[in-house]
This record gives structure tokens, sequence and C-alpha cells, in this order.
């Protein structure tokens, strides 16, 4: 119903409560009733006459107990009446005719009915029984008025001629005058009363009308304003996309269709990069604009491929489609890191060599039903996110069952990870750093080592992403430092000792406490420890990372810069922090066979050395490179030539110097 006739009803419900409601309505209710009520007369119409003929055909037994004589033609006419009627009613039906022709019909039957049955019946021998008989005319009357529902006109004219006719026949038919006065009184009457009982009747089918029309107005509204709440509860306020929960139960779906018809289609997660940095330099409300521009720009593109897609928490979406080969669902996730870097968001503290918004995507496909459960999709593509984060952002990677960093096997290292320590499975090697000028070994570097249940090896390669990506680095890193406290500087067998430190260690709360509470236990002095950062994406310029490296700074502990040119963000950090020592990467001393490589390395040692910072160099593996290390000046070498990571055992045995007491100092 629109909003007028939504008007009109209230305007009816604030009327009298004894006034007619009808009297109060506007015509355009009237008629909207009026259009209800043909529908309803018309599907009445059909069994209200049928049962009417019925009730009219066996009232011939009363033929034949009261005027016998007349009885046969009285039946004759009671048949050919109700069965013309009856065809006349369905064959209107057949032909779709409207309703007040139906009305009509059956205004006629009842009509005829009477004047059919009437007609024979008075040329009865018995006229007392004819003039009682004739008393039956009111049922007709009745018919009209409350048998069928007539417009209340329709029952009016129809009533008013069976009156007339009884009326006509009183006059004629032989008797007393009292008899004329109490059947004339008695039609009266009933004419009265039945006419009476109708109007109401219809009065009353308008009021239950107006009920329903203003129950169905509120049942729509209320329909409406629980979709309305469906939505909201299923909708990103921010954005307008689908919110997690909607998109869940949208994934329950796919992958029913899945499992039943093997439907395939595929999951997509998508990370925009660095945007805790762009809050940071643009705040929040431009990140939320960042955010509804890279939404509108996605769904659009998304519907092209008659995907989902949705908002999954913070900076991440997750898209759904359905796709018949996994290069499909490859097409689709490179397209939206296009969309999203065509946009052309300027983002500039992103220190990595980009300066406008770009997305990480991770996807995966629907490989196998077989034992398969709904969370390993959405695993597995939240997997290949990491990895495309790890590969330098702004990229798209499938998951890939064969590759090593995201198969399952790397699954069973993460659950290896958490036994590690506690059942021996994780160790350290160290590998000498030797000072240039002294040849001396100045320093070891720990280098940590894992192996399976079987014995079986696990490269650093593949155990440290999987440590870092589930945070088993943290209590991992804990264990390195304490172990190298313990086995190599306690009892000064070494005088330097580095730990690689990750990213995460550093921008977790407490990482500088509890690196000094180690060093108190053990009995170690901050100075002999170098903590290992490596340049790379993941090293971002966070505030809590330099606050933490500034309080590891105070315990004494050596700050060196591992990797340097592998990464965009080094200059970056030579800026902000006073390293001790700058480790420049293998790749540069090995390229220097030819000329270009070795202008590059000596370019980054004038780069670093203008900066006051020691120069270490990995790699060296050969004697011509030792030799060009003392050309270069060079003030620490590490690599093969120099010597390869052993156990702790092998450096306790060459030093073994005398313990000097170490006291630990507490604040007043």
């Amino acid at each position: 119903m629109d909003e007028r006739v939504a008007s009109v009803l209230a305007e009816a419900a604030d009327a009298e409560p004894y006034e007619p409601r009808y009297e109060l309505a506007s015509e355009e209710l009237r008629s909207l009733y009026r259009t209800e009520a043909q529908t309803t007369r018309r599907g009445e119409a059909r069994p209200g006459l049928w049962m009417a003929v019925a009730i009219y055909v066996l009232f011939s037994a009363t033929d034949l107990l009261l005027i016998p004589d007349v009885a046969a033609y009285t039946i004759t006419a009671r048949f050919a009446v109700g069965l013309t009627a009856l065809l006349i009613l369905e064959t209107q039906l057949r032909h779709g005719v409207g309703t007040e022709w139906l009305d009509i019909t059956c205004a006629g039957a009842i009509i005829f009915g009477y004047v059919g049955w009437l007609s024979p019946a008075v040329m009865g021998a018995d006229k007392e029984s004819v003039s009682y008989y004739m008393v039956f005319g009111t049922i007709f009357m009745m018919s009209a008025n409350l048998f069928f529902t007539f417009r209340f006109k329709v029952s009016i004219i129809t009533s008013t001629i069976i009156l007339c006719i009884l009326y006509v026949v009183n006059y004629f038919v032989p008797s007393t005058l009292t008899y004329k006065l109490v059947f004339g009184t008695f039609y009266i009457s009933c004419f009265t009363f039945t006419s009476y009982v109708n109007w109401k009747l219809n009065e009353e089918r308008y009021n239950v009308f107006l009920n329903a029309l203003e129950a169905k107005i509120q049942h729509n509204e209320a329909t409406e304003r629980g979709k309305a709440l469906l939505r909201l509860s299923r909708t990103d306020p921010l954005t307008g996309l689908e919110n997690r929960r909607a998109i869940d139960e949208k994934l329950r779906d796919y992958w029913s269709d899945w499992q039943r018809v093997g439907t395939s289609f595929g999951a997509i997660l998508i990370d925009v990069d660095f945007f805790k940095k762009f809050n940071d330099c643009y705040g929040h409300q431009e990140g939320d604009r960042c955010l509804i521009h890279v939404a509108n720009a996605l769904s659009e593109m998304i519907k092209q491929y008659h995907g989902s897609i949705g908002r999954y928490g913070g900076e991440e979406f997750i898209v759904l489609a359905r796709v018949e080969r996994k290069e499909q669902i490859m097409d689709l996730a490179e397209a939206i890191c296009s969309t999203v870097e065509n946009l052309a968001l300027t983002h500039e503290l992103r220190r990595d060599g980009v300066s406008i918004v770009t997305v990480s995507v991770g996807a995966a496909f629907t490989r196998t039903q077989t034992g398969a459960k709904l969370e390993k999709i959405i695993h597995e593509a939240d997997r290949a996110l990491y990895l495309a984060k790890a590969g330098g952002r702004n990229c798209a990677r499938l998951f890939d069952p064969t590759d090593p960093q995201s198969s399952d096997e790397s699954e069973n290292i993460a659950a290896l990870l958490k036994i590690a320590i506690g059942q021996n499975l994780v160790s350290l090697v160290y590998q000498p750093i030797q000072d240039v000028k002294s040849d001396r070994v100045e320093a070891v570097e720990a280098l940590m080592r894992l192996r399976m249940l079987d014995g079986t090896s696990v490269p650093p390669s593949l155990f440290i992403p999987v440590a870092e990506r589930t945070g088993a680095i943290l209590e991992l890193g804990r264990w390195a430092i304490r172990t190298v406290c313990a086995e190599l500087l306690a009892d000064d067998h070494v005088r330097v000792v580095s730990v690689n430190v990750s990213p995460i260690q550093l921008k977790t709360p407490g990482f500088a406490t509890s690196v000094a509470t180690i060093l108190g236990e053990t009995g170690v002095a901050g100075s002999r420890l170098a903590f290992e950062i490596t340049e790379g994406l993941e090293m971002e310029m966070h505030s809590d990372i330099l606050r933490c490296i500034s309080d590891l700074k105070l315990l004494g502990i050596k700050i060196w810069l591992d990797d340097f040119g592998t990464g965009f963000a080094g200059l970056s950090w030579l800026r902000l922090i006073d390293f001790d020592t700058v480790k420049i990467d293998r790749s540069f001393l090995h390229d220097c066979s030819a000329p270009n490589g070795k202008a590059m390395l000596q370019d980054i040692i004038t780069l670093v050395r203008n900066r006051g910072h020691k120069i270490l160099v990995e790699g060296v593996e050969t004697d011509e490179q030792m030799a060009l290390m003392r050309e270069f000046g060079i003030d620490k070498v590490q690599g093969f030539h120099v010597g390869r990571p052993a156990p702790a055992a092998s450096f306790q045995a060459k030093r073994t110097l005398r313990k000097r007491p170490f006291t630990v100092l507490k604040s007043a």
C-alpha cells in the first residue's frame, strides 16, 4: 500500500467510535475496499450458488407433501432454473467476466428460482396449503440479504423484487383479511430485519477490511524495519560493504555448494599496505576516506566477476568468487592490486620506494573435497597474504600447497615450534666474526637450528618465517638470548655474541625489560651482546621499535644493522639510529668480480664510513675476497674463510679465560 492509502487509513482510525467509519473514509479507500471485496465475492460465487441450488432442489420434498397435485411442475421448474443458473455462472467464470455480472447471475437465480417455483405452486387445488406454503418465499428474501455477499445495493434490489412478488401473490390468493394482514406484516418485518442485518454485515466487512489493511501496513512496516535492521547487522557502517558476519554466511553457502555439487570458488584476502602509517600521517578521518575509496573501487570491479566483497576487519577486505580454475582467481587477485594502485591515493610515508596506497593480496582456491573444512580456505588465503607481505607488498600471491612457505608442511613446523624448546629440538651454532687488522675472532654470531622429532633438520629459511607468522619467535628469541649468555658469555668464552632480532620482538611491549632480566640472572654485561636488526620491508619506522632500540642501548647492548643494501629503508635507519656496526650483504661482495659490482661495494662502504659506523662484510669465502677486504679497510668480516658455524663447545675449548666478577647495579 502506498503512503496516500496509509494516510487515509489514519484519518479513518481517528473517527468517533460510534460513527460509521465508511462515511468518514475517502472515496479512494472505498474504491480499494470494493476492489478487494470483488475478489472475495468472485471466490464465493461458485460455491455459494452450487450450495443454494442444491438446497433449492432438495426442497422438492416439501412440494410433494404440501402441493402434490402440482409438485411435478414445481420440481421441474426447480431443476430447470437451478441448472440454467449454474450453466450461466460456469460459462461466465470460464470467460472471465466481471464480478458484477456474477452478482447479477446469482441475484437473478434467486428471483427466477422464486418465480419458477411460485408460478406452478399457486395453481394447486388446495388453496389453504398454497396460502401457507407461500411463507417460504421469505427464504429467497433472506438468501439475497444474508446467504450471498452481494453489494448492499444489489441485495436491496433483489429482496425488494421478491417482497413485491410476495405482496402481489398475497393479494390474489384467496384468504381472509386477517391472513393478509398477518402475512403482509411478516413479509415487511422479514424484509426490514434482513436488510438491516445485511447493512450491518456490509459495514462490519468494511471495518474488518480497514483493520486488516491497517494490520497489513503495520506488518509491512515491521517487516521493512526488520529487513533494515538485518541489513544493518550485516553491513559495515564505514564502507557499506557486507561485514564479517554476512560474508561468513556467504562463505558457508559457497562451501555448501562446493561440497554438494562441486561448484568451485576462490577466497581472496586484501590488506591495505602500511595503513597504520597512513593514519599516523594523515589522520583517522583521511584513513576512513581511504578505506571508503578502496572499498568503492573494489566493489565496482568485483561486480564484473560476479563476486562478493566484504570488510573483514580494520584495513582488511575479503572477496569470494565462483571460478572454475585457479588461474581465474589469480587474475582476479592481480586485478584487485591494479585497481587500488590506479586510484593513485597519496601515501608519502611508506619509505619503500612507493608513494601511493597499495594492497597486498592472498588468494586460495578450492582444491579437494575430501576431509576439507570450511576454515581451511580462509587459512590458506591468510598464509598467501602473509607471503605477499613478506614478498614486498603491492602484489598478489596464490596459495600453493607445494610451496614450503605456504604448504601444510609449514603448519607442521608451526606445531613443532610449540614444543621445540621443551623437547630440545632447537639449538644454537655460532659463526666467528674476525677483526681484519688483528686477524682475531672478536665476536660470533648465534644462528638458530631446528630439527624434527626424527632428527631431520629444518632450514632456517623455512622455520624462521613460520615462527614470525605464528608469534613463536618471541619465546624462541628469549630462549636464544638466555642460551647465548649461559653457553658463551657467562664464562667469558667469547667477547661478544650477536643475536638476530625480529621486528616482531622489538614491537612487543616489555622486550627490553625481559632482556635486562636475562642479563641480570646470568651476570652478563649488556655490552657483551649485539642485536642484529635486518633491513627490510618488515622493519618499519615504528615509534615502539625506536623506543625499544633506545632502551636496549641504555643496557649497553650493541645494535647492528644486518643485510644493509637489500631493502629500501637502510638510509633512513642510518639517519635515525646510531648503529655500532653495519653488516653489508654478501651479494655485494660476490658481485665484485665485475667492475660495476666492485664500484658498487666501494660506494656502499664510503657511504657507511662517512656515517661513522664500523663495517662488517658477510660472505668472505676466498683468499682473494679477504685480500679485497684488507684493501678496502673493512673492520670485520664473516664467512666460510673465517669459519663455519659450530656448536658452543668449539668456542669453549678455544678460549677459556678467568671469569671476571660482574655486579648488577641497582638504581637507588
